[in-house]
């Protein structure tokens, strides 16, 4: 069997940080774990290429070499994940399907046609579909029927089918399943609230595999909670601090976890000798009220400024995700994103509208109440909500493009990055110095020509950056990697401002339409 292993496009978003991968002449931030992971599961006597729509298009030869073309997607790569089905159906090859979307959403997938539906989790319907495609069965649908697979079985990902020049960050899966139980989340339904950790000795193979592969940057764990399973994730951490510092620290990692990461100081300690550096925290809102309706217990347990200063003190950069659009959310939910990101000056704050996600709780809630518009949700950052909310959408998207711009102003942005970084503990790992590549002289380059000259914020860069150099010098590189991002948030502030206020004026169009069709029906119902 020939099997074409094929990743759709995901939408440009801020998430793409595409303008800084253009700096380090890198096409992607991530590569395709799902779809490696499932090419180490299938039989490894057939033989396989893989394709990333994301870095290049398929070529006629690899369409021609194909026996069956199988896809994986998330919601957000909607368009062209139906798109891939339909040109390779055109062509007459037998498709095959799996990951998150088609498993919440598999009548999508069946309407345009994909002959194997492969849902769940592959380390169970991967085999089963292999069986059938044995037998000679010509269509079908895999599921597991509930049952969750134990990780501790699954194979090295095929790290050796990807382009891996094209990727700035490499992917590795520790855990699934989350043990909250935030009623937006899908990733509780579809991995469950226990959650599966590989063995360590497991997690240092694939590492090594990687090593052996050359590569030698940032790593990023992409376990929704990393911190899910505190006892395991010790165990991992305790074996990767030797394999680090044996091999020479190769990588740097980061990752996803719960706020009370700043909790338990071990833990953290662990995280920054393995050569952590940066976390992704979602902190979702300030707002109380909006965290304990939407079932986020865990950011109300203690006090989140103090969680970030700890977590920022100890040595992890943070990331954060905001949401604006919670049910029985006050007026000036914007305003209170912006004064939260600036006085616990995390650099980079991401932003979405409340999307309610296919079988989660808040879309089961929403459809109960008659509340879910027709249109199912594309995981879009910058799409209005997909269904009514409690409080006027204008109003909503408009504090959502007033918080946003606000906070990647470019001035702020800087200043925020400075005074994170103030306080950001050096790393303990120390790696051997290398020389910088030609592509990163460059990058720094037009960094320095962009920031340092060009942009009114000069004298402000200029005199951060020394005053970092001098404060806390053993940051500063990854300090002016993060001024970096200026580069793309800069620029988003306009696409995210134009998107918005086109749907705006598209939404007032819609609702005028609902509310011409209601006032016709009226009369008609008076005279019924």
């Amino acid at each position: 069997m020939r099997v074409l292993l094929l990743y759709p496009l995901f939408p440009k978003t801020f998430w793409s940080f595409e303008k800084i991968l253009e700096l380090v002449e890198r096409k992607v931030l991530l590569p395709p774990l799902g779809l490696i992971t499932a090419a180490a599961i299938f039989p490894q006597e057939w033989e396989y290429k893989l394709v990333d729509h994301n870095v290049r298009e398929v070529t006629e030869a690899e369409w021609e070499w194909a026996d069956l073309v199988i896809l994986s997607a998330m919601i957000v790569q909607k368009q062209d994940f139906v798109a891939q089905i339909r040109e390779a159906k055109r062509r007459g090859k037998k498709v095959a399907v799996g990951g998150p979307y088609p498993t919440s959403i598999p009548e999508d997938a069946l309407d345009a046609e994909a002959d194997y539906l492969i849902l769940d989790e592959g380390e169970i319907t991967i085999p089963l579909f292999v069986e059938a495609i044995q037998r000679g069965v010509s269509q079908g649908v895999f599921r597991s029927d509930g049952e969750k697979p134990d990780v501790t079985t699954t194979p090295i990902p095929r790290y050796d089918l990807l382009e891996l020049s094209a990727y700035d960050s490499m992917s590795v899966q520790f855990s699934r399943g989350c043990p909250f139980q935030c009623e937006f989340c899908d990733i509780i339904v579809l991995y469950g609230r226990k959650p599966r950790t590989k063995s360590p000795e497991q997690l240092l193979a694939e590492l090594e595999r990687l090593y052996e592969l050359g590569w030698r940057r940032a790593v990023f764990m992409v376990d929704d909670n990393f911190i899910g399973n505190k006892r395991n994730v010790k165990l991992l951490l305790k074996d990767l601090k030797v394999w680090m510092a044996e091999h020479q620290y190769p990588f740097s990692f980061n990752t996803e976890a719960s706020v009370d990461l700043a909790q338990d100081p071990e833990l953290l300690q662990l995280m920054l000798e393995c050569n952590f550096n940066a976390v992704f925290l979602g902190i979702e809102t300030p707002d109380a009220d909006s965290l304990e309706l939407t079932r986020k217990f865990q950011n109300t347990r203690s006090s989140l400024e103090e969680a970030v200063d700890t977590i920022n003190r100890a040595g992890l950069r943070i990331m954060a995700g905001f949401i604006i659009g919670f049910d029985g959310e006050k007026p000036g939910a914007g305003d209170r994103i912006i004064q939260f990101v600036e006085q616990t000056a995390i650099p980079t704050a991401v932003f979405g509208l409340l999307q309610a996600l296919p079988n989660t709780a808040l879309w089961h809630r929403l459809e109960k109440e008659g509340r879910l518009y027709g249109n199912k949700s594309d995981g879009n950052q910058f799409a209005l909500m997909n269904f009514v909310p409690t409080r006027p959408v204008e109003e909503i998207a408009r504090e959502y493009v007033h918080a946003f711009c606000t906070l990647y102003e470019p001035a702020r942005f800087l200043d925020r990055v400075y005074r994170h970084f103030l306080h950001l503990a050096p790393s303990p790992c120390e790696a051997p110095f290398q020389m910088p590549s030609l592509v990163d002289l460059k990058a720094l380059a037009i960094i320095v020509w962009r920031q340092g000259l060009k942009r009114s914020t000069r004298w402000q860069f200029w005199w951060q950056l020394f005053s970092i150099m001098k404060r806390n010098p053993g940051v500063w590189v990854h300090y002016l990697t993060v001024c970096a991002h200026a580069e793309h948030f800069i620029e988003y502030r306009q696409i995210v401002r134009d998107q918005i206020e086109a749907q705006i004026a598209e939404f007032k169009v819609e609702q005028a339409q609902r509310e011409a069709a209601q006032m016709e029906a009226t009369p008609k119902a008076m005279v019924g």
